[in-house]
């Protein structure tokens, strides 16, 4: 998780901002020494736990609203309360059954990614967010080159999901259908079931070792798979975005704009999940710490998704600052695990 310097809190504090976020989450209310005093189980006067309170807001961790006598966290509040605060306990068994009728094998790529992206979002009530995984990271199961006019050439790749794509590229020079049967036979005889971005690194290492009519070859295939396998174009899946409209945080239609706004255009989404991609567990960004003005007052719940060793992409909630925490990532966590295991081809296969 992003780094933050530690607050040395003593067991009062730390029970006291753990109840008072609590409280502020479940009721999004300035939370009194009163109201403290009946719920968070100490045995001290409200004259304390106000001394106390007062020395969390000079660390930075609470602020008090003009408004009110009491008080809500700061974003520095929230992000030692869910580093070291927060109490997380697994999903109901119903629910884990749910996401796997909901996540099982076989319903197609972009089918999971939108059935997750609508789960995450229906069973937290905010945004669901999934980056789609970068088709050089998915192995193929065959492909097909067929010569259109000119020197273009059309690939049809069937991946390991079953998802079929057809490329049109521009080549060097001619090829006639005997030469495109030739590279398409080599491919799918020497490379299928590699994922794309080894399979360009394979054929320049097997071109060096080559001779002859064999080096004519692997000199084609090398020229036809760098263009018919190139990455294709990533993107995000999000779902639940109307799901904010009513959210008690977000009542200022001017943010609300910026924030769809954000999510029509997907790439400043993309480019965020992307920084946790290689980053294992559980990340949580909150307000300022996305670095997108946008979804200040806003937290991101990730998780990587994997599949046969190889992690695809990154699922994840946005939702209010004032989130339920200990709700929302169990089920970032789950639908993660889950995800990956319906991806994987290994897993799939009947």
């Amino acid at each position: 998780m992003p780094s933050h310097a530690d607050h040395p809190l003593d067991a009062r504090a730390r029970q006291l901002l753990r109840t008072l976020i609590a409280r502020h989450i479940r009721d999004g209310e300035p939370v009194g020494s009163q109201t403290l005093a009946r719920h968070a189980g100490l045995d001290v006067s409200p004259a304390t736990i106000r001394n106390i309170l007062a020395d969390l807001e000079d660390a930075g961790l609470l602020a008090s609203p003009h408004t009110s006598a009491g008080r809500v966290p700061t974003n520095q509040g929230y992000r030692v309360f869910v580093d070291s605060l927060l109490q997380v306990k697994p999903l109901r068994e119903q629910e884990l059954i749910r996401l796997r009728g909901e996540l099982s094998a076989g319903g197609g790529h972009q089918s999971l990614l939108g059935s997750a992206s609508e789960l995450v979002s229906a069973m937290t009530h905010f945004v669901g967010v999934v980056s789609v995984p970068r088709r050089e990271q998915l192995a193929f199961r065959h492909i097909d080159f067929v010569p259109l006019d000119g020197q273009r050439v059309m690939a049809i790749i069937v991946f390991a999901d079953h998802e079929v794509q057809n490329r049109i590229f521009q080549t060097r020079r001619s090829f006639d259908a005997g030469e495109l049967e030739r590279v398409a036979n080599y491919l799918n005889q020497h490379c299928a079931g590699r994922p794309l971005a080894e399979i360009r690194a394979a054929l320049v290492e097997d071109l060096r070792s080559a001779r002859d009519e064999m080096e004519a070859l692997l000199s084609q295939t090398v020229e036809l798979a760098e263009q018919a396998l190139v990455p294709g174009d990533d993107d995000v899946v999000l779902a639940g975005q109307n799901r904010l409209i009513g959210v008690q945080d977000l009542s200022d239609l001017d943010r609300l704009r910026e924030l769809f706004e954000a999510f029509a255009r997907k790439r400043e989404i993309l480019q965020l999940l992307e920084r946790t991609i290689h980053a294992p567990g559980v990340r949580i960004f909150i307000g300022e710490e996305t670095g997108l003005a946008p979804l200040e007052g806003m937290s991101l719940v990730t998780a990587p998704y994997t599949a046969g060793g190889r992690t695809l992409g990154v699922l994840g909630v946005i939702g209010p600052t004032r989130m339920a925490y200990d709700r929302v990532i169990p089920v970032v966590q789950a639908t993660a695990s889950l995800l990956g295991a319906a991806l994987n081809p290994d897993s799939a296969a009947p």
